[in-house]
């Protein structure tokens, strides 16, 4: 089981924290949960100690937006998702943790330009609406999510970009989220990144996923998401610019 001196763990259970409250609140706060990990842990170890968590916060969303998901748009992205997940195996089966580390910086920090470039063409760009958009961004957001458990700001600004109501967001991305994390339990299973000691690490420490999850329930009707748009972006640009230079 990985160990952690009192430090690293305040870091691990915020990281943990705003990956529940981006299940259930801001989508971004797990990109910033994802990088704040990523550094307390090594990159592999990471990705396997945090799927069964997310599948904890996926749960919760699920029972509380479950109504308001839109089949017809899930059903087009998931053969594409299928595809990326597949690549995103071979990458992770292939990389050492340096290199899985650099490619988690750089998928953030991928995931920034592509979110200034859909703000700079505005929410109203009938591109989005293409099916070659739902292709690219589904293989992106399995490749992401295999190799850094980090489909939620491609998912984020795919969703924004065809124009979802807000219960239709959170709707769609809490099924969304939880399929695609139980698909890829049997792969990380079988690259060993999920093991007995990783399941116990996330047991003691999916209180605070939960503690997330119902705090991001209970405000996000009470936030400016703006603001708190603005302050995701700045936290994920300096972690991942920490994770591609350590």
């Amino acid at each position: 089981m990985p160990s952690l001196d009192p430090a690293q763990w305040a870091v691990a259970l915020l990281a943990l924290f705003l990956v529940g409250y981006s299940k259930t609140g801001v989508s971004g706060a797990g990109t910033v949960g994802v990088a704040l990990f990523a550094l307390v842990l090594p990159a592999k170890l990471s990705t396997g100690v945090l799927l069964p968590l997310l599948l904890v916060g996926d749960v919760v969303a699920v029972a509380a937006y479950r109504r308001h998901a839109d089949w017809g748009r899930l059903v087009r992205l998931f053969p594409w998702v299928v595809v990326g997940v597949l690549l995103g195996a071979v990458v992770v089966d292939l990389v050492d943790d340096t290199r899985m580390r650099e490619l988690i910086g750089a998928l953030l920090l991928s995931m920034l330009a592509v979110h200034w470039w859909s703000r700079r063409r505005g929410p109203d760009d009938p591109f989005a609406q293409h099916r070659a958009v739902a292709a690219g961004a589904g293989i992106l957001a399995g490749f992401a999510t295999m190799t850094a458990n980090a489909a939620g700001p491609i998912m984020a600004l795919y969703f924004l970009a065809v124009g979802l109501p807000m219960l239709g967001f959170l709707g769609t991305s809490a099924w969304f989220f939880l399929l695609l994390n139980a698909f890829k339990v049997p792969f990380s299973v079988a690259l060993g990144l999920i093991t007995p000691d990783t399941l116990l690490f996330g047991a003691m420490a999916a209180p605070a996923v939960l503690a997330g999850a119902v705090a991001g329930r209970a405000t996000i009707s009470r936030i400016s998401p703006k603001v708190f748009e603005r302050v995701t972006v700045a936290l994920t640009l300096l972690a991942a610019i920490r994770l591609v230079t350590l």
